[in-house]
């Protein structure tokens, strides 16, 4: 899979989403190579990022090599999106929510 989206893990996670969240809005996508829903997903997720450049920053996390980051959350099926902002979770959706829009009106409250 061609991933434009930056991917974080159990070690840079501090680094990529909690501080990163102090100065903008972090969107992380919980996902895992093998779950299909996850896979389609991405493009929405790629496309929201562009147009929310500056905004909302989105990175990826493969709870099957970083289960620290994921247990910590609660997250226990994929596909899960956090928003955080000021190191904190703003927001939570559960699942693939099949559609952009969607995304966008999960997203938009949270981003200034």
């Amino acid at each position: 899979m061609a991933d434009k989206l930056k991917n974080t893990s159990d070690a840079t996670f501090q680094r990529d989403v909690l501080e990163a969240s102090q100065n903008t809005t972090v969107l992380v996508d919980f996902w895992a190579t093998w779950c299909q829903p996850c896979k389609a997903l991405a493009p929405h997720l790629e496309s929201i990022e562009t147009e929310l450049s500056g905004k909302l920053t989105v990175v990826k996390l493969d709870v099957d090599n970083n289960q620290q980051v994921a247990i910590q959350y609660g997250v226990v099926n994929v596909p899960v999106l956090l928003l955080f902002k000021g190191g904190k979770v703003v927001d939570k959706l559960v699942g693939n929510p099949g559609s952009k829009g969607k995304i966008q009106s999960f997203v938009k409250p949270h981003v200034s």
